[in-house]
């Protein structure tokens, strides 16, 4: 067993009475919340539970299970409907040229928001059996060019086992992006081993879409691991969850992204969190969002202003969103404001004035001739033009 995987075993919380030892029982109600921990199990990893400053902050709120995630108004078990998506176990095809490849089932610190709660934590519902299937159908589909391996989190998976992944997918000539999906970075930050980065330089190129939604969760170890992943040749991309009484608020927005950014990491989405049942409390609304969004796009840098997207519910895919900045379109003009609210006319390109009779028909009136060839040269002069004779 690895070092990371050790800590992971011993030293995560993962029971409802471990909390209650760490935070009291005052804070921790064992029986109210037992049945929210029954819906989706909880695990705290020691990265993610030294994030939590106190009852209630950013850090709590996202992995601590509350009696909120029972009231269930909205919210649907497969919000995105992956699985109405899924023509094999653990693939979902809904993009025309990219896959999601759900390579694990579980995850190192379990988000109370996760829109997969329905599968992870649960070896039969990610089974690490269905493999096979799943390669044969990427190889069989020509049209997929990129993969995402997802799950739970892959990052999760041994070296060995990631490496196979890796050469399987290689080995199929239309694939030409892997992707993992992982949040390791901030809850397991031992687990990018230099044994992983040797690895996987040999497979590139490799991306990896990391997970952070507030600065705290950029640790000076996290940064250490995010540097160690870039050295090894990896593109680091993030994408973060819009979340109630967790980053919904446009300086705490600004501050990861530019924590991101000192660490190499590209700003890729931020979404609308997903109507998935037991996570309504962390939704907030659109206007939210584009309120964050107006105070992002043009008070800092491009680099920092990432996509703002819902994930449509049913299986739409992803659709991006912009404040308002388009206030009126015609032939002539575009009249739109910019990020300080002040407004502009940008003027639409003339169309070209039509012909004249004259200038079509004497158009027509030209035709090219052909010279004859040059026969001690063998080469064909260029075309000359003359003008027709009447009643040619």
């Amino acid at each position: 067993m690895s070092d990371w995987q050790k800590t992971l075993k011993d030293e995560s919380i993962a029971s409802l009475d471990r909390l209650a030892e760490k935070f009291g029982r005052d804070v921790i109600d064992v029986e109210a919340l037992r049945p929210a921990f029954e819906n989706f199990q909880m695990r705290i990893t020691p990265a993610a539970l030294d994030q939590i400053k106190e009852v209630g902050d950013p850090m709590w709120n996202q992995y601590v299970p509350t009696v909120d995630e029972l009231d269930v108004v909205d919210g649907v078990i497969d919000s995105l409907d992956e699985d109405g998506d899924s023509p094999v176990p653990n693939i979902t095809h809904r993009y025309p040229d990219r896959a999601l490849f759900l390579v694990s089932p579980v995850c190192a610190s379990y988000c109370r928001f996760c829109t997969r709660r329905r599968k992870v934590g649960d070896p039969e519902k990610i089974s690490l059996k269905e493999y096979e299937s799943a390669f044969q159908y990427l190889a069989e589909h020509t049209e997929i060019r990129d993969v995402i391996l997802s799950g739970g989190d892959p990052m999760m998976l041994s070296d060995s086992r990631l490496e196979y992944i890796f050469q399987r997918l290689r080995a199929i000539p239309h694939i030409e992006i892997i992707r993992l999906g992982s949040r390791i970075t901030s809850h397991l930050p031992e687990r990018v081993t230099p044994e992983f980065c040797e690895m996987v330089q040999k497979y590139h190129p490799i991306f990896m879409n990391t997970h952070f939604n507030h600065p705290s969760e950029l640790t000076p170890a996290s940064v250490a691991a995010l540097d160690r992943l870039s050295r090894a040749g990896v593109s680091l991309g993030c994408q973060t969850v819009l979340l109630k009484g967790v980053n919904d608020d446009a300086k705490v927005m600004m501050k990861l992204m530019h924590e991101l950014l000192k660490a190499r990491v590209r700003p890729y989405y931020i979404y609308m969190a997903d109507q998935v049942a037991g996570g309504e409390h962390f939704r907030t609304t659109v206007q939210k969002g584009l309120e964050i969004m107006q105070q992002l796009r043009g008070w800092t840098s491009g680099l920092a202003v990432p996509q703002f997207v819902i994930d449509a519910p049913g299986g739409g895919g992803k659709v991006p969103l912009l404040p308002e900045y388009l206030e009126e379109i015609t032939d002539d003009e575009v009249i739109f404001r910019n990020y300080e609210g002040k407004r502009f006319v940008y003027k639409q390109p003339r169309p070209a004035a039509p012909k004249t009779p004259a200038e079509i028909a004497a158009e027509k009136d030209v035709v090219p001739i052909r010279r004859k060839k040059k026969a001690k040269e063998g080469k064909v002069a260029a075309p000359r033009t003359r003008r027709r004779a009447s009643g040619e």
